[in-house]
């Protein structure tokens, strides 16, 4: 029988019960109290019903209850469904009604929206403070899917509709077992900064579930912004390994080079891998400068769970390029037009034990994206010498600060205001984020709205990240032959007036 990552976990939990297991909020805790923390976890959810098939929700920040409900869940035979819940009402409404979970369990903090939604769905919901307890609460029958299911993360579809990837526990240890194969510095006992979102994927494989099935050690920071808290847990943990998106390593840079945070903080530590985004070229240079260490990086996405690419050490590293592939994938490259080619350069393509069997529940996404199970990254990159690098996105998906920002979603939400006609999000440049959206606006005739307006309507039912942070009113669109409008022009319009 395949193993199960709750049974590795354990395991490896049971054999360090004494040791340091992870820090938060300024002490460390044991793998002891790891384990009498899940075996809390998993009796309440024993006892509000929640069994084999079944989905949990989370809608909390890092904490060491992420740690013990994914546990509790796997070991009941369910499935760990982490939801942002900054996503704005109408995602957050859609991933739900795709998931069906058994019960969601809330952060106190949620904002009354988003308990107003739950409500009046009928959707279950628990409120757990970070370090516990989980309080009783009773579960809603569902569908069971697959007890091989270890989480499902949500995101957005191209076509603003809900999109969500399930990953079995198979795809998650084949990630963490080739991570740890090829990366030298991946050793038991390392420090982790656990500071990504647990709600998406690199966050949660690569700086939560990779260094609990290691015996590494996690300096668990709720979320980045303020920094502060995550530049105390690099100091005073202290942090060897630091897996994060490139918005974070040029905050700690400024940081240092304001004086802010010690240069020691960035230089003593083992590995820095960036990811979720191109490095801005700038990002090398600044941190070999500041701290003589450089930042490495690597290359995945959430189908994937999540790494396919990784620099694996100093010594090999090669700056612009994502790495080699881990061992288990096969790759090949098609043109832009689907066919197969022989050139070192293409759409590529992955087939392997990491990547999802399909989108949940959505068998026509699936069939847009996989064939005879290899996977279509949409990601044009050129190989040299069995190095990746990213030359661009075939779709129009923004990376903002490393996570997905989809055009279309945001265009649905823009259009839904009355004085809209048709709106068009590209991405421009940013220094931090790497890119942010704008938004180009054709007003109904004889509509009035402003920029601002536009701007504080979409962060009401966005994201931040996802809001525009820039508005162009338009009369007309650039169009093709066929009369589709050029975002190709739009995007190149925007890049000039950013600079």
């Amino acid at each position: 029988m395949p193993q199960r990552l709750e049974e590795i976990i354990t395991e490896s939990l049971n054999r360090h019960r004494d040791e340091p297991c992870y820090w938060w909020e300024g002490t460390w805790r044991t793998g002891a109290d790891l384990l009498k923390l899940t075996e809390d976890c998993e009796a309440a959810l024993r006892d509000s019903g929640f069994g084999r098939g079944q989905r949990l929700v989370v809608m909390m920040k890092n904490c060491p209850m992420i740690l013990a409900l994914s546990i509790a869940v796997w070991r009941r035979g369910g499935t760990f469904c982490p939801l942002n819940v900054a996503a704005g009402i109408p995602s957050l409404k859609g991933t739900l009604e795709l998931i069906e979970p058994a019960d969601c369990v809330i952060a106190p903090d949620v904002q009354d929206d988003v308990i107003a939604v739950l409500d009046e769905a009928g959707w279950p919901h628990a409120v757990c403070p970070p370090e516990g307890p989980l309080p009783p609460f009773k579960c809603r029958p569902g569908k069971p899917e697959d007890d091989d299911l270890a989480v499902i993360f949500a995101t957005s579809g191209t076509t603003g509709a809900p999109k969500a990837v399930p990953l079995t526990h198979g795809n998650l240890i084949d990630n963490c077992r080739c991570l740890r194969d090829v990366v030298p510095a991946l050793q038991e006992g390392r420090v982790f900064l656990t500071v990504l979102p647990n709600f998406h994927s690199f966050g949660y494989t690569v700086a939560t579930i990779l260094p609990l099935t290691m015996n590494a050690r996690l300096a668990i920071v709720p979320a980045f912004l303020p920094p502060q808290p995550a530049m105390r847990a690099i100091l005073e943990a202290p942090v060897d390994i630091t897996f994060a998106v490139p918005a974070i390593y040029a905050y700690l840079l400024m940081a240092v080079e304001r004086g802010k945070f010690p240069r020691e903080g960035l230089a003593r530590q083992k590995l820095l891998v960036s990811g979720g985004d191109r490095l801005n070229p700038n990002l090398h240079e600044q941190a070999l400068h500041l701290t003589g260490r450089d930042i490495m990086e690597g290359y995945g996405l959430t189908e994937t769970s999540p790494v396919v690419t990784i620099n694996r050490s100093y010594e090999t590293h090669r700056t612009g390029s994502v790495g080699p592939f881990l061992d288990s994938y096969e790759y090949k490259l098609r043109t832009r037009e689907g066919q197969d080619t022989q050139e070192n350069e293409g759409v590529l393509w992955v087939r392997g034990p990491s990547v999802t069997r399909g989108y949940f529940r959505a068998p026509e996404l699936t069939a847009d994206r996989f064939e005879d199970g290899w996977f279509n990254t949409g990601d044009y990159v050129r190989i040299e010498d069995g190095f990746v690098r990213i030359l661009d996105r075939v779709t129009d998906i923004l990376i903002v600060g490393g996570f997905n920002v989809y055009p279309q979603e945001v265009e649905k939400v823009l259009a839904g205001h009355p004085a809209v006609q048709t709106a068009i999000v590209v991405g421009i440049p940013h220094d931090i984020n790497g890119e942010v959206p704008k938004a180009y606006i054709q007003r109904k005739d004889g509509a009035t709205v402003t920029e601002r307006e536009l701007i504080r309507y979409a962060k009401e039912h966005l994201a931040h990240f996802k809001a525009p942070r820039s508005i162009e009113f338009v009369d007309e669109f650039p169009l093709s032959g066929t009369g589709k409008i050029l975002r190709r022009i739009l995007r190149e319009r925007a890049g000039k007036k950013s600079l």
